[in-house]
């Protein structure tokens, strides 16, 4: 956000973990049981929807914000923004971090500077900075991919959080930070990129000729009147009093005040007050931030990456359903887990923000059935009827097989926690699919049903999924609640967690039992007087093949341990441990030197006069230093750099 929500805020962190929205493009009969959207009833249902879900999943507080027409329709806080303090959540006073929804406002921003003719969104990138970003793939990088998250880089977690400001740079420092990785040709393939918006902001600076946060105030902040809304870090000391802890749950100790790394990608803290004035500018054309015809071009669907499915506007994820045109952004830091969403057509705008995770994530399965169920309250429409495809079955066994998301990282480590986040797309005997990432608001796996070539449907539900073929193959998936965001794609077979895995563990269990058999093997032979005969050099091998095996162990261990810490508190990040990494990065490297070892007390062996037992033994004991060290190196566990 434990696993899959760490691998989530590691990868996705400052990102839209919001399960967003399908579009029925399909016709539907109107429905016309909707109650009216009035402050009593969206007051009466919000109150009897989070007083138990906040206390239900161990969450602290939170705030709503709903504007219709131009004005603020309700605006309330829930629960507590200091828990010990039992200070209630006021959405006028109380700040919260709202993660990437930042980005909206760094979007606005680039899109004035366009309208001013100071940025061309497709303009190479280069022009605009002083350093060099090379191209990739044979294409520049342009401010439209950056916005539209389709410049091709890969994620990473340095700097994008810190705990302590003696240790917080620059924004200028950060985006320059070498060792950034292309993973896809811009403009291609969406992959969720927070260094993408902090370049994009690094930019902002330059052609203004102002600082990202004084540009901000000036520019945004204040033609809305958004006077307690700031992305300065740390937080100016007169709004330090008003700003909510942030907890993992209700239950436990707060965490830090986080400092993010890329600013302009997910530093925003804003009352809820402050939002409905954003919402209800973005709601009309942008009115005094953008001229309409700007604003329109920022809200339309400009990037689809596997059409029908919703797509990217500039800045804006779709998030499309019962036919009504919505768009949107989540955002997520550690512990603030936020959403904005706009009807566009019905002039209607909802913020929420929550200052706890919650228990086993509990905030995210709240944040997903408020817009699901305020969407289907009062702007609903039935599931439509579609008939299942003939080529169901054929598509779905097409498409089956092994997937990871695009936003990933190829830096050092975090390659290895990109692994672990593969996962099995299962074609059902009856042409449905199973995507387990892909569940309801009840934990499960959905089902998907194909409604159209290679369109499938939820089953008994209104998102979609559809696949982009290429050359008979499957190139990438895309799904209406995260297609902006990412698509998953199918794992090459080297780099499959399938036999990766399996085959870690097997060699860890080798050596393990070897590390453990000597010193018991030595007691029983003492003890029953048994000489065991050897030359010096099978006595060498033996003891260095032990030692490689220790090494072999304290690196996989370490590297568990050193991972799980730091996901669990992402600040770790901002280079203290880089001598921890520096440590196994070596043990890695005598890791290769006890392959060698460990081969030749295999040949040692097969030579000598031992039972087939012992040879076999010291075969697997070679084998599996053999593949510690080589998927060492695939994982990038073994480098000889510290880029993450």
């Amino acid at each position: 956000m434990r696993l899959a929500r760490i691998l989530a805020v590691a990868l996705c962190g400052l990102g839209s973990l919001s399960a967003a929205h399908a579009d029925d493009s399909a016709p539907v009969a109107p429905v016309t049981s909707a109650p009216a959207l009035t402050r009593a009833d969206a007051e009466t249902w919000l109150d009897g929807f989070l007083d138990y879900e906040l206390q239900r999943g161990d969450i602290a507080g939170g705030v709503v914000v709903i504007v219709k027409d131009g004005e603020v329709l309700l605006q309330k806080g829930y629960g507590y923004d200091d828990v010990e303090k039992r200070r209630s959540v006021d959405p006028q006073r109380t700040l919260f971090r709202v993660g990437s929804v930042s980005k909206l406002f760094t979007a606005t921003a680039v899109m004035q500077l366009v309208e001013q003719g100071k940025i061309d969104l497709d303009a190479p990138i280069d022009q605009y900075v002083d350093f060099e970003i090379p191209a990739a793939f044979g294409k520049p990088v342009t401010m439209r991919n950056l916005i539209t998250h389709t410049g091709g880089f890969d994620e990473s977690v340095r700097e994008l959080m810190h705990s302590d400001p003696k240790r917080f740079g620059t924004l200028e420092s950060l985006v320059k930070i070498p060792g950034r990785t292309r993973l896809f040709p811009p403009g291609e393939v969406p992959s969720y990129c927070n260094y993408c918006l902090a370049l994009a902001g690094y930019v902002i600076e330059r052609v203004s000729g102002e600082t990202f946060d004084d540009y901000l105030d000036r520019h945004v902040f204040a033609p809305l009147g958004m006077e307690h809304s700031t992305f300065r870090q740390p937080l100016p000391e007169k709004s330090q009093a008003d700003m909510s802890k942030g907890y993992e749950r209700a239950s436990a100790p707060p965490l830090y005040f986080e400092l993010v790394g890329p600013a302009p990608a997910g530093s925003l803290s804003a009352t809820g007050a402050d939002m409905a004035r954003f919402m209800n500018a973005h709601l009309h054309d942008a009115a005094g931030l953008l001229k309409p015809e700007t604003a329109r071009l920022m809200h339309t669907s400009v990037f689809q990456a596997t059409p029908p499915v919703n797509g990217m506007a500039l800045g804006f994820f779709e998030a499309n359903r019962n036919g009504r045109r919505i768009i949107e952004h989540g955002g997520d830091t550690q512990v603030f887990h936020s959403q904005m969403i706009l009807f566009m057509d019905q002039g209607v705008g909802m913020f929420m923000s929550f200052n706890s995770t919650g228990k086993d994530g509990a905030v995210g399965g709240v944040r997903s059935a408020l817009f699901e169920q305020f969407t289907d309250r009062y702007f609903p429409a039935p599931v439509p009827d579609e008939p299942t495809a003939s080529t169901a079955i054929e598509h779905s066994r097409l498409v089956a097989g092994r997937y990871q998301s695009s936003r990933r990282s190829a830096k050092a480590f975090f390659v290895a926690v990109g692994m672990l986040g593969q996962f099995e797309v299962t074609a059902n005997p009856d042409g449905t699919l199973v995507i387990p990432p892909l569940t309801g608001l009840n934990g499960q796996p959905k089902v998907w049903r194909e409604v159209g070539p290679f369109v499938w449907r939820e089953v008994g539900g209104k998102e979609r999924l559809a696949a982009k073929i290429e050359d008979g193959k499957v190139r990438f998936l895309g799904h209406d609640a995260s297609s902006g965001v990412q698509v998953f794609m199918p794992v090459p077979a080297g780099m499959s967690g399938g036999w990766m895995i399996p085959v870690v563990l097997l060699s860890a269990v080798s050596l393990l039992l070897t590390v453990i058999a000597w010193p018991v093997a030595a007691f029983v032979r003492r003890r029953h007087g048994v000489t065991f005969e050897m030359t010096r050099q099978q006595a060498l091998a033996r003891r260095l093949v032990i030692a490689a095996a220790i090494v072999n162990l304290v690196f996989l261990i370490g590297w568990m341990m050193l991972i799980q810490s730091g996901l669990a508190n992402l600040a770790l990040f901002d280079g203290r441990m880089d001598a921890w990494f520096f440590v196994l990065h070596l043990l890695g490297f005598i890791g290769l030197a006890g392959v060698g070892v460990a081969l030749w007390n295999a040949w040692l062996s097969l030579q000598s006069r031992r039972g087939w037992g012992s040879k076999s033994w010291s075969v697997v004991l070679a084998a599996s230093c053999v593949a510690i060290t080589w998927i060492g190196f695939t994982l990038n566990l073994i480098k000889l750099n510290l880029y993450y």
